[in-house]
């Protein structure tokens, strides 16, 4: 799905220089490790997002190995990790296909929390979506993750709607792309 689109690319933040480029399969478990990290310490807040089950290498290596996880590097070191899709049928079932790329699971290491390595990734997912032509990219969270809601809007992106999926209700966010 990837092969049509650069694999490496790098993005230049004022106090940081990194590389975020597709995973390998073999990273698989440097990808699973990030998203464990960023699930652990949310669940240590008392605001859990992905499950143990949801995070692990088992469920993470077939996406990986699909070429939908990306990894940021610093110097060397993965810092972070997005999935990009092409669809989101659960979570935007209504939408014309190919209109948009789907940003889901972005996590940062710890050691490099502080919405720098969070915005280069938005950055960089925003550049890949408009290299694949879309005119949006969107992704969701719960409602009540007003944190996390308010790094997407600072961001740019703008509330679409929200939907009730499952037991849940997201707010559903696009940022519009020249």
């Amino acid at each position: 799905m990837w092969q049509d689109l650069p694999g490496r690319e790098s993005v230049t933040a004022a106090r940081m220089e990194s590389e975020i480029r597709i995973a390998a399969p073999h990273e698989a478990e440097l990808v699973s490790a990030i998203l464990s990290e960023a699930a652990g310490w949310l669940e240590a807040r008392g605001i859990p997002l992905w499950s143990p089950e949801q995070v692990s290498l088992a469920a993470v290596s077939p996406e990986v190995r699909s070429g939908l996880y990306f990894l940021a590097w610093s110097e060397g070191v993965p810092v972070g990790t997005l999935r990009l899709t092409t669809s989101d049928p659960a979570f935007w079932p209504e939408v014309l296909p190919g209109e948009a790329l789907y940003l889901h699971r972005l996590a940062v290491r710890r050691a490099a929390a502080g919405g720098q390595v969070s915005f280069e990734l938005l950055r960089w997912a925003a550049q890949r979506a408009t290299t694949f032509g879309a005119r949006y990219l969107r992704l969701d969270c719960e409602t009540f993750r007003s944190t996390l809601r308010g790094v997407y809007e600072r961001f740019g992106f703008q509330l679409h709607s929200e939907r009730v999926v499952g037991r849940a209700v997201v707010a559903r966010y696009q940022l519009p792309l020249s």
